[in-house]
């Protein structure tokens, strides 16, 4: 399913909003021994890890309007979601370090390079984000 066919960020948006609260239960069924909550913490930030092997991760849609995360050798790796709201959940462009992005993912070594990811997100999908076969993440190499 590509990044912005409609349906990923609508599914994703439920999940987050339903299944993880601040309540006593606020974890849906059986948390799996962590692994749920990292995939609930990583998906807040706007991508999560599909396959834990291969170093992709491929973009959802952020919680957060800003997220930092510390890395080795004191760098960081700031997320920000510009126009980001509870109706603004399709990506409509990305940036990286700047730089116009048209991947669907990203590398875990260019998050560990540290700098900044830069999401501007919309209400409607931007169907041509990520939809090119050279920017969609390969499943098995």
């Amino acid at each position: 399913m590509p990044a912005n066919s409609g349906r990923r960020p609508r599914r994703f948006a439920f999940i987050q909003d339903e299944f993880y609260t601040d309540q006593p239960e606020g974890i849906i069924g059986n948390e799996d021994c962590g692994q749920m909550s990292a995939w609930h913490v990583m998906s807040a930030l706007g991508f999560y890890q599909v396959n834990p092997s291969n170093g992709v991760f491929v973009f959802g849609s952020p919680l957060f309007e800003k997220a930092s995360v510390r890395l080795k050798e004191g760098k960081t790796f700031d997320i920000v979601a510009q126009n980001n709201n509870k109706n603004n959940i399709y990506i409509q462009s990305v940036t990286l370090n700047g730089q116009p992005y048209e991947k669907s993912y990203i590398m875990y070594d260019d998050i560990m390079k540290g700098g900044n990811l830069t999401f501007v997100m919309g209400n409607t999908p931007n169907k041509q984000f990520g939809a090119a076969p050279e920017n969609r993440p390969k499943s098995a190499e």
